[in-house]
């Protein structure tokens, strides 16, 4: 039983955190954590820490943080690529010779002269000073310029091309008339027609003059002043121009047209010979020339009422200006200043007899 009685937790154990080299490691241990605890990163001085010379490591250079400002936030700008220019090749040059430079000097030197002659000729010429110089006849003709016509002096830049066009439709139109009337003569002299002849005759003697004065001036003076008279002149006659130049084309008998039907009828005349089919190849020729002159015409008078619309010119403005013209006119204002004297006289006159 005595072994019984003994207690075993009574009895001394060993304790295992006894042993010396667990006490060192502990007591190192606790050492460091004190260190550790009472560290201030924000002083200069160290408390409860070994220096670093204590344990073989040299202290390091401690230097304060300086804090670098943040830029203000901006709003991000799109800076434009600039491409540099492709280079240079002398073989994509344009290579002009020395005999083209020469050429474009000489061209030079030619309109350099000619203005300078137009200026002296202007210079030297009186104010307001305008020679007759249409139609251009000879100095020692019989007969002289009636009209002063110079487009590229009186017309304006932007319509310089419109009026030289008319001008050359209005000899277009002369010679076509003439081919008219020696048509008329061939059918003349094949056929007898006289009374075909004698009215190309007429035409062609009234209506090359007469084209130039009632439709050609009036244009040339609408654009030269700007003038709504002139223009609705130039509409009434070139329409009844172009209604003349289609019943030519016709070729209606015995008018003084030689058109296709006069050209047909002229093809099946018997008996059939060599001169009939040469006299009816030329009449529709010109008949196939005054349809030409039709087309002409009619495109020429949609091109300038389309001009004329855009200028902003009106019928009253017209009959203004013809009524300015009328006044102005020294006969009108003669023959207003006698009437007016006339009844002034008449007035007095009768108030006599009372």
């Amino acid at each position: 039983m005595s072994g019984f009685d003994s207690n075993p937790f009574a009895d001394p154990q060993p304790n295992p955190f006894a042993d010396p080299a667990v006490t060192r490691v502990t007591s190192q241990t606790d050492k460091n954590r004190s260190g550790l605890d009472d560290y201030n990163p924000f002083t200069s001085q160290s408390h409860g820490i070994n220096p670093p010379s204590q344990v073989g490591i040299s202290p390091p250079h401690y230097q304060p943080e300086v804090v670098k400002p943040e830029p203000p936030n901006q709003s991000a700008v799109m800076q434009p690529v600039i491409e540099p220019p492709p280079a240079y090749s002398p073989s994509s040059a344009p290579t002009i010779n020395t005999q083209e430079l020469q050429r474009r000097q000489e061209e030079l030197e030619k309109k350099a002269a000619e203005l300078q002659a137009k200026e002296e000729a202007l210079s030297n010429t009186p104010y307001n000073a305008r020679a007759n110089n249409w139609p251009p006849l000879p100095e020692k003709f019989c007969v002289g310029p009636c009209f002063y016509q110079d487009i590229s002096v009186d017309i304006p830049l932007e319509f310089q091309k419109l009026v030289k066009s008319i001008y050359y439709v209005w000899m277009f139109y002369s010679c076509v008339l003439f081919l008219n009337m020696l048509g008329a003569l061939a059918l003349l002299v094949e056929y007898g027609k006289g009374s075909t002849f004698g009215f190309s005759l007429l035409a062609f003697t009234l209506f090359t003059p007469l084209s130039f004065l009632c439709w050609f001036r009036p244009l040339y003076k609408a654009f030269r002043s700007d003038s709504s008279f002139n223009f609705m002149v130039f509409f009434f006659v070139f329409f009844f121009q172009l209604v003349l130049a289609i019943l030519y084309s016709v070729g209606i008998p015995n008018t003084g047209a030689c058109g296709f039907v006069n050209g047909i009828a002229t093809l099946q005349t018997r008996p059939i010979s060599i001169s009939n089919y040469a006299v009816g190849g030329i009449v529709l020729i010109i008949g196939f020339l005054w349809g030409l002159v039709a087309l002409l015409t009619g495109f020429m008078l949609m091109k300038v009422h389309n001009i004329y619309r855009n200028t902003g010119a009106s019928f009253a403005k017209a009959q203004q200006e013809f009524a300015q013209g009328v006044l102005r006119n020294e006969h009108v204002q003669t023959a207003a200043v006698g009437a007016a004297q006339t009844a002034v006289n008449q007035s007095y006159g009768g108030g006599g007899r009372y």
